[in-house]
């Protein structure tokens, strides 16, 4: 096998010599003053305030990992797509396969809270808005429907207390 390799080698000596000579020409022509603020951050105009280890909540870091990793997969489909016909049948089980575990992978998700970005407070005060039957209790009668459901629930705790008290008396 004979493989001529000075067209790579060529494009390499360009390369490295680009490199270097920007490198020599920034030096030589750059900016040799230092002022107290030249290795200050500056960033879109903003001067930083506080300090740069914030800490972001694990949900934002979950969420981006999902999203990156349903991307990648996204990528495989579309390289199915473009080779459907040389994959045919075996390639579309395959395929099937692929995202019936995608599919089953988001459920488990779903359905353990890692997509559900709410704290336990926020979880608490949806639960308080929602009323029987799903129907969400928000609006400037929505204190007066709460109290009015839960004086019908304890009641009804009591209307079944008192029942099975007489019941138990007979």
């Amino acid at each position: 096998m004979n493989i001529d390799l000075w067209p790579l080698l060529v494009y390499t000596v360009i390369v490295v010599a680009l490199i270097c000579s920007l490198l020599v020409a920034s030096s030589l022509l750059g900016q040799r003053r230092r002022d107290h603020a030249t290795h200050d951050v500056y960033e879109s105009g903003v001067v930083p305030t506080g300090s740069p280890r914030i800490k972001i909540a694990v949900p934002f870091y979950l969420t981006a990992i999902l999203f990156i990793i349903f991307d990648i997969e996204a990528m495989f489909l579309f390289a199915w797509a473009i080779s459907i016909r040389e994959s045919g049948w075996l390639g579309f089980i395959e395929v099937f396969i692929f995202i019936f575990i995608l599919v089953a992978g988001l459920l488990y998700l779903w359905r353990s809270g890692a997509l559900d970005w709410r704290t336990q407070r926020q979880r608490e005060d949806k639960d308080n808005l929602i009323g029987e039957g799903g129907v969400v209790n928000v609006g400037p009668n929505a204190e007066r429907l709460k109290a009015r459901a839960q004086a019908q629930h304890h009641g009804a705790h009591d209307d079944h207390a008192a029942a099975t008290h007489t019941g138990a008396a007979h």
